[in-house]
């Protein structure tokens, strides 16, 4: 009689002890399922991995890391690498292998200086159609330049695509909006592709207040073209460029979009400044005229409306069709669909 009560009392130990076995098996088999769920969720993932992949490499590449700023000194305020005045040569016999082979620390149309953190990372924004010879001259110049004053950048060529009227402002607000989408850059230099620096103290950075490059150029005897002048090279902080919504969308040929910009900045009550005159010069590469750059007949008109039209009119409205984006050594070519004037509908 008393072999079977603990016979017994074993046996609902070993029904207790199943039954937690099975619980946890059913416990384990329901989280292997949900974690399978949670990796197949997104069936395009890889997709966009892949189609993301480019812009990331441009980061992973060319931006340290946070353990190698660490280990690495700020770069100097001043660079120890700067030249002053420059002697500038446009030999027609240079090409693009030879400015690639001079410039093989630049990937990708990016550069990051190896020994140092740099105090700023720019994006330089180049608005561009059918001029290769002066990009030509522009990089073999500019990256030189940029590398001596120890920035982290790149430069970016905004290719309008087609025929229609060219727009300088338009193509600057896709080339800022694009170049956000690669990284989180500190300061944009809006630049003409036949403007060449002709000092390295000429610093490419940003202020705390919008910063105008070109005092003077060859072309005008080295002053400054008109008071109030803001063209041909500028340079501007993300915050203040969202902060006057970007450039205006509607100058249609040459003229006028800077001084559009000029009113927005001074709308917002900030100041332009700009380095001194025996530095900030530049030399304009001759040509003439493009087709397709004809003088805007409205900007007059148009800068009468700044006023009323700057928070409307700007990157809140800038479409666009971004038709490829090319990752060439030397620079990111951008070629983008930017519509054509209402005027032409």
């Amino acid at each position: 009689m008393g072999v079977f009560p603990s016979i017994l009392k074993v046996t609902r130990k070993g029904k207790c002890l199943l039954l937690l076995g099975l619980c946890l098996c059913v416990l384990a088999w329901i989280a292997a399922i949900s974690s399978d769920d949670v990796v197949k969720n997104s069936p395009f993932e890889d997709l966009k991995d892949i189609e993301e992949s480019p812009r990331r490499e441009l980061e992973s590449e060319m931006i340290p890391s946070m353990e190698e700023q660490t280990l690495k000194e700020s770069c100097p305020k001043r660079s120890p690498l700067l030249r002053g005045a420059l002697k500038l040569s446009f030999e027609p016999s240079v090409t693009l292998e030879q400015v690639e082979t001079e410039n093989q620390e630049v990937v990708g149309g990016q550069y990051n200086p190896a020994d140092c953190v740099p105090r700023q990372s720019v994006a330089i924004l180049i608005p561009y159609r059918n001029r290769e010879k002066h990009l030509l001259y522009f990089l073999y110049h500019l990256h030189p330049f940029l590398r001596r004053q120890q920035l982290h950048y790149a430069i970016y060529v905004i290719h309008q695509a087609g025929d229609v009227t060219f727009n300088r402002a338009k193509l600057l607000n896709v080339g800022y909006l694009e170049a956000l989408k690669d990284y989180n850059w500190d300061c944009f230099i809006f630049h003409d592709v036949d403007l060449i620096p002709e000092n390295d103290e000429n610093l490419y950075v940003c202020e705390e207040q919008p910063k105008h490059l070109v005092v003077g150029r060859n072309s005008t005897g080295y002053k400054l073209r008109y008071k109030g002048y803001f063209g041909g090279v500028s340079a501007m902080t993300k915050d203040q460029f969202h902060r006057v919504n970007g450039f205006p969308n509607t100058y249609w040929g040459w003229g006028g979009e800077d001084d559009d910009l000029r009113i927005r900045i001074q709308l917002h009550s900030m100041t332009i400044v700009r380095p001194p005159a025996e530095v900030a010069r530049y030399t304009m590469v001759f040509h003439q005229r493009d087709s397709g750059n004809q003088v805007n007949k409205d900007r007059m008109l148009l800068l009468r409306r700044t006023p009323q039209t700057w928070k409307k009119d700007g990157l809140n409205s800038c479409s666009y069709n971004t038709l490829s984006v090319n990752r060439e050594l030397l620079y990111i070519n951008i070629t983008a669909d930017i519509g054509q004037p209402e005027r032409a509908h």
